[in-house]
Order: structure tokens, then C-alpha cells, then sequence
């Protein structure tokens, strides 16, 4: 229920997954049983097919959390609300993988609270994949996080080298630690403390990194904490508009220009592809006991897809056992 545009993208895009799934998994939906039928018939033919088959059903759930409530305040006075119920669902085994695209920071709490943490986690990482010149790089942490210990900035880089490994199929992926310089004397006081932490694991660490580098694919995981890597994701999600804009401007100042750019379109159209959040759906909160991705709140059915397809891959993959494992040393260690 959570969302600018639920329940019908939301519906809409479970409905898109389990078609693509092709019979690999099949989606619970948690919301007002009511409201989730007039989707239902709205989509007609498609969403009574999966219905029978038992691919798409439907959890009720009477209470929503608006995405202006207070965390904190609505996750204690709304205990029945779909993010609550989902996450309760997951946790007693009726789903393996928890979706939404609803309040953010309710997402995030309820799913520490409810799912706890994976053992060995001081505190969960949201990470996003950015595209770059190169390969996708996994950020982290992407928003969590505002203040963080060293520490807490070496999990991050331990559970984001085990998820581009799995996820991405990469052996050894490269992590970098977001700084104001190259040099080992740069940053601050925490960051400084982390690369003394970084440089004694068994991470693959190649040293600080700088904003420029993030965009031409130097490494693998990015790492930094919240405040910052919220900052960065939140400017690249506004990268595709502003290109768009400026193609526009363009194109007004001529018709050589319009046939110009008209030339260009299809190669300009894989560009703009690579760069849209919706290819990769959501994030995923990782250091959780469970699989919670959590989506942008402008979510297209196509994100939702997506972002089930993600869950999918995270649970099969079983993302969470190898983070336990390398925390307690036997994949990446943190000698």
C-alpha cells in the first residue's frame, strides 16, 4: 500500500514479475483486501489467472503508513499496517523476501525490528548500484547510516564485496572508501580510522576514492556513510532529467539540431536506460536477518518488477548466509 502511485503500480508490477518469473516464485500482496480487488479486476484476465493458479494472493492488511508519518510514531500506533504485516509474514517463513516502496524510513525500522539483525552486524547498509563507465558499482551505505563509527564502515564494505559478488558474479570485487582525496592521509576522523580498518582485512581494498572516480567504474563498492552516499544517490537520480532537458533546449534552437538529435535518438534512448532507477527496481537493506528491498516511493510497475525479480535473486543466491560468513571470517575475514 506503500507508495506515490499504490496500490495499481504496485499490483500491476507483482503481476508483470510473476509473469517474467515464470513460475519461480509467486508474490503475496499485504494490503486492504478490498482496495486490492478493484485492482484486480482492473488488470481483468491477467491477475484472475495468476490468482487461481495461487502465483498472486492476497494478505490483508487494514492499516497504511503514509509516506509523511513519523517512523517511529506510525510503526507503534499502526501494528497492522501492510509494512508490519508483510515483514511478520517474512519473518515467520510465509515469504522468503520482503518488497515495498513505501515510507523509507518505516521500511528500514520495521525491518530491523521485526527481522533483527544478521549476526556479527553492528548496523544495516542500504546499498545502491550505480551504473559507470565500466560495471554497475554498489554504493554503500546509500542512506541508513547518516552517522557512522570505522567500524560500522568496514561491515558495509564486507557486506557490499559479498553482495556484487554474488549478485554480480565477481570474484574478488574491488572496494574503495569515499574521501575528499587519493592520498591515505586524507578525511576525516572516521574515515581516516576505516582505512587503517580497511587496509588490515582481506578485503579486496585498493584505498580512498573521490567523487569523480564513482562514475568511471574504479571499483566495485563504493563505501561511505549515509549522509554522504544519500546525497550522491539522490544527485544521479537527477542526472536523466537534466539530460533530457538539455536535449530538449537543444533540439529548440533549430530543425538541424531536431534531425541531429532524431539521428542520435536510439543510442540516446540506451543511455538514458542505463541511468533510470527503474531498471534495478529498488535497494536492498542489507545485514538484515531476511531479504527487504526497499523502492523509491515514485515507483513504475516496472520498478516493482523489478524490484521482485531482486528479491528473487537475493534469496536464491542466499546473499545472507555468505554476509554471516564473511563476518565471522571464512569468505573475506576482517583480520
Amino acid at each position: 500500500m506503500g507508495g506515490d502511485y499504490a496500490p495499481a503500480v504496485v499490483v500491476e508490477g507483482a503481476v508483470d514479475a510473476v509473469d517474467e518469473g515464470k513460475g519461480r516464485f509467486s508474490v503475496l500482496l499485504v494490503g486492504r483486501s478490498d482496495v486490492l480487488d478493484i485492482e484486480f479486476r482492473r488488470l481483468g484476465n491477467r491477475a484472475s489467472r495468476l490468482r487461481e493458479a495461487g502465483d498472486l494472493r492476497v494478505a490483508h492488511a487494514p492499516e497504511t503508513i503514509a509516506m509523511n508519518d513519523s517512523p517511529t510514531a506510525a510503526l507503534k500506533t499502526k501494528k497492522q499496517s501492510s509494512i508490519t504485516v508483510g515483514l511478520e509474514r517474512h519473518r515467520a517463513g510465509d515469504a522468503q523476501a520482503f518488497v515495498s516502496a513505501g515510507n523509507t524510513g518505516a521500511v528500514l525500522s520495521a525491518s530491523t525490528l521485526i527481522l533483527g539483525r544478521i549476526k556479527g552486524v553492528g548496523r544495516p547498509t542500504i546499498g545502491a548500484l550505480i551504473p559507470t563507465a565500466t560495471t554497475p558499482c554498489l554504493l554503500v551505505d546509500a542512506g541508513a547510516n547518516v552517522d557512522c563509527r570505522p567500524r560500522h564502515l568496514l561491515e558495509f564494505g564486507i557486506m557490499g564485496s559479498v553482495y556484487v559478488s554474488a549478485m554480480l558474479r565477481k570474484d574478488r570485487p574491488t572496494v574503495g572508501l569515499v574521501s575528499i582525496g587519493e592520498e591515505d592521509s586524507k578525511g576525516n576522523e572516521v574515515t581516516l580510522e576505516a582505512f587503517a580498518l580497511f587496509k588490515q582485512s582481506n578485503l579486496n581494498f585498493v584505498g580512498n576514492i573521490e567523487g569523480r572516480d564513482l562514475l568511471r567504474g574504479v571499483v566495485d563498492v563504493a563505501v561511505c556513510d549515509g549522509f554522504v552516499g544519500n546525497i550522491i544517490l539522490k544527485f544521479g537520480e537527477s542526472v536523466p532529467g537534466f539530460l533530457k532537458s538539455r536535449f530538449t533546449r537543444y533540439a529548440s534552437r533549430g530543425l538541424m539540431n531536431k534531425v541531429t538529435l532524431l539521428l542520435a535518438r536510439s543510442g540516446m534512448r540506451a543511455v538514458l536506460k542505463e541511468l533510470d532507477y527503474q531498471e534495478h527496481g529498488g535497494v536492498p537493506l542489507l545485514g538484515v536477518n531476511g531479504v527487504s528491498i526497499i523502492g523509491h516511493g515514485r515507483s513504475s510497475p516496472k520498478a516493482i518488477k523489478n524490484m521482485i525479480l531482486r528479491a528473487d535473486e537475493t534469496y536464491t543466491h542466499r546473499v545472507n548466509q555468505l554476509i554471516q560468513d564473511s563476518l565471522h571470517g571464512s569468505t573475506h575475514g576482517t583480520a
